[in-house]
């Protein structure tokens, strides 16, 4: 005869972890992780019936006002330290690898109008892009392709990655500064540089005067 506690016996084989030994797995995967997760694989190395989102919510209130915060990275999650105080860091994240002014430019255009095919970035910049700039951003993780566009010629489309958006401390794309503020920082200018024509990849492009803050490193 079926009995109603035998459901509750085989129910309790499966029950979840506290919330706090499920906030503790989530901490310790994030740690230990040199890349965001998302929910979902977070979720899916924890024992049945955890909930990855609601250890993450506890998590990030636990770590508020620490010298860490767990941040989200696009659709996924990491623990960083905390932006105040990244002076301290500077010493081991600082980049010896420089960007050209046309991939400064490039990456700039494809932050604000992802999705966007490189005719479009050459309309907007006005000059051409070559092979090279875009390799470059391509090997560095920060550009990505994206889905092709459903007109003549199906031309492919570029987007950021996580790992632009983690490089820089950035959620999303929408947290980027306003377009104003770039060009105040001569980002998006892309007038010819004292000395020479921008041709896309001009002798002027490589130069490293007057480079902005935020795509420099």
């Amino acid at each position: 005869m079926h009995r109603p506690e035998d459901d509750d016996s085989t129910d309790s084989l499966f029950e979840a972890p506290p919330m706090a030994e499920q906030e503790r797995m989530v901490e310790a995967m994030l740690f230990a992780s040199p890349e965001p997760l998302g929910l979902r694989e977070l979720e899916s190395r924890m024992p049945h019936g955890c909930d990855a989102a609601e250890a993450v919510a506890h998590l990030r209130r636990r770590y508020e006002g620490r010298g860490v915060r767990v941040v989200r990275v696009g659709d996924a999650w990491a623990i960083r330290t905390a932006p105040d105080l990244g002076f301290l860091m500077q010493k081991e994240t600082v980049e010896t690898r420089k960007l050209s002014r046309a991939a400064i430019e490039t990456l700039a255009i494809i932050a604000y109008h992802q999705p966007c095919t490189r005719a479009e970035i050459e309309e907007i910049r006005g000059v051409s892009v070559s092979r090279g700039t875009i390799d470059q951003l391509l090997e560095m993780e920060w550009i990505r392709f994206g889905r092709r566009r459903m007109t003549p010629g199906r031309p492919v489309t570029f987007v950021v990655t996580p790992q632009f958006l983690d490089h820089f401390g950035l959620e999303s794309a929408r947290d980027l500064p306003g377009l104003k503020e770039l060009r105040a920082a001569g980002l998006l200018d892309s007038r010819p540089p004292p000395g020479g024509a921008d041709d896309g990849e001009g002798a002027g492009d490589d130069g490293e005067a007057g480079q902005p803050e935020l795509f420099g490193g």
